[in-house]
């Protein structure tokens, strides 16, 4: 029969697609671009993690089951020029996919690459942003349409199963966000005392300068906008599922909630890539006055569109339920809920599962700030030649001299600079990468120099690094009036001993 905007089978959602995987295509992009500039650095041969010693430990761990255990293009090289190769291959298939060529295949391609390189980078891409990206490429795998050449005119409409998996992805995403904080334990995040984001916008890894503003505001604004965010990330997502109107109201209040967010913290494309994925709760009705009249011309073109045969059909839905029971139990383990279906833990099917897809890292777990951090404490690199003169490795996004505002440097992630963050919340040797930072900044390692906004030593490596540490806080407006600083610092203290290259 033919389909068009409006008839009985209901919305369409050919516009939403389009924009969907265009949007997803620049995600990818952005990722890759991001990550070549500092992946020598992070897991190169002269980086701080290289990824061949990694692959080298788990080859005598594993033994057969390497690929398994590490599932990477790098078991066919580990070389610092197919890590480029891998992320300039990425470029091509976020470019194709952008074009519309082979979307599926593309997809397929843009995970495994990626994965590829999540896997190779260890610590360093083990961000939640980056587990969502190879999540919404699992996802948006059966809702890109088969065709192999680009022509909006010629696409059937997407599944309504594979259309409900990308709101199920959303909602997980959104609901946990919000749940867990109430789940965890930490009174700020209560309902009693909501303060939590009277420590966020000061204590967040890399906060922008609007954070300085936003930390000032009066505290029933900040316990306000608490109980408004419970709102958005545990109510709104029930939106999802309703009707038409429900729907767009999720999409304007979610895509508002990331805009916040966004403006105040750096998190690499994980505002964006969540923006993206509330696109297909729109429908061509709403689009078509939004998209140029010529893309909105092609998605009303007459179109035949015939019922999956039953033996496509049956095993799609059922495959699809299958996940969506397994993420739906695991979203309950995650924001600690299991217990109501009478269990202490995940049941042995759903734990066989997870260990065997666990490496593929496509169906996972959400939830930031489960506790609030209350006091930020930044780590000061310092190397010295004599070891009475020390100078200081400035890093390029993170707090360092006090007078400089809070940078705005999404999308790009800067791994390094997050990573600081998690270290300083224990010891030096708590992150296996930090002691091997030092390493390489005593070898005069230029990769891992590139990570820094300038080296102190430029004539040669010195013969001592350490590290110290010192609390931080935004500076009050009064102090911020008095002396420009962005920033209060108290003493510093010994973080991590010095080392020499012996």
């Amino acid at each position: 029969m033919s389909a068009g905007k409006g008839d009985a089978a209901g919305p369409s959602f050919l516009l939403a697609r389009w924009l969907f995987l265009r949007g997803l295509a620049v995600v990818f992009a952005i990722a890759f671009v991001s990550l070549v500039v500092q992946i020598d650095g992070l897991v190169g041969s002269r980086g701080i993690l290289p990824i061949a010693d990694f692959l080298d430990y788990v080859r005598r761990a594993t033994g057969s089951a390497q690929i398994a255990a590490l599932p990477t293009l790098c078991w066919i090289s580990s070389s610092d020029a197919f890590l480029h190769a891998q992320c300039a291959a990425g470029l091509l298939l976020s470019a194709a996919l952008f074009l519309g060529f082979a979307p599926r295949l593309c997809i397929a391609l843009l995970w495994a690459v990626y994965l590829s390189l999540v896997v190779a980078g260890q610590t360093f891409l083990s961000f939640q942003w980056d587990i969502l990206l190879l999540e919404a490429a699992v996802f948006a795998f059966p809702f890109a349409p088969s065709s192999w050449l680009p022509g909006l005119a010629r696409e059937r409409p997407p599944s309504r199963t594979s259309l409900w998996l990308l709101r199920w992805l959303l909602f997980r995403l959104m609901f946990a966000s919000g749940v867990v904080k109430l789940t965890s334990g930490d009174p700020t995040w209560g309902f009693s005392d909501l303060s939590a984001l009277t420590f966020h916008y000061w204590s967040q890894p890399l906060p922008t300068v609007f954070a300085w503003y936003a930390s000032h505001l009066p505290l029933w604004i900040q316990r306000t906008s608490c109980a408004v965010m419970y709102a958005f990330e545990i109510g709104f997502p029930w939106l999802v599922f309703l009707g038409r109107r429900a729907r767009q109201v999720a999409f304007a209040g979610l895509v508002a909630f990331q805009l916040l967010i966004a403006i105040t913290g750096n998190y690499g494309f994980f505002n964006l890539l969540s923006i993206l994925l509330c696109v297909p709760l729109l429908d061509d009705a709403l689009l078509a006055r939004i998209v140029p009249a010529r893309l909105a011309e092609r998605a009303r073109a007459p179109r035949e569109v015939r019922p999956a045969r039953l033996w496509l059909r049956v095993p799609r839905v059922t495959l699809a339920g299958i996940l969506v029971l397994f993420t739906g139990v695991r979203l309950l383990d995650n924001v600690g809920w299991i217990a109501f279906l009478g269990m202490q833990e995940l049941p042995e099917p759903c734990l066989v599962v997870e260990r065997a897809i666990g490496p593929f890292r496509s169906l996972n777990d959400y939830g930031l700030f489960r506790v609030m951090t209350k006091e930020r404490r930044e780590i000061e690199i310092q190397g010295s030649v004599d070891g009475i003169a020390w100078k200081t490795y400035p890093f390029r996004w993170k707090p360092g001299p006090v007078d400089r505002a809070p940078a705005w440097v999404a999308p790009h992630m800067p791994r390094l600079d997050w990573q600081m963050w998690f270290a300083s919340l224990g010891p030096a040797r708590a992150s296996r990468w930090f002691i091997p930072l030092l390493d390489r900044l005593l070898e005069g390692s230029p990769p891992v120099l590139a990570l820094f906004a300038s080296n102190p030593f430029p004539d040669g490596p010195p013969r001592l690094v350490r590290a110290q540490v010192r609390e931080y806080r935004f500076t009050t407006a009064p102090e911020k009036s008095a002396s420009g600083a962005w920033w209060t610092r108290g003493e510093e203290v010994p973080f991590a001993s010095p080392r020499s290259r012996r």
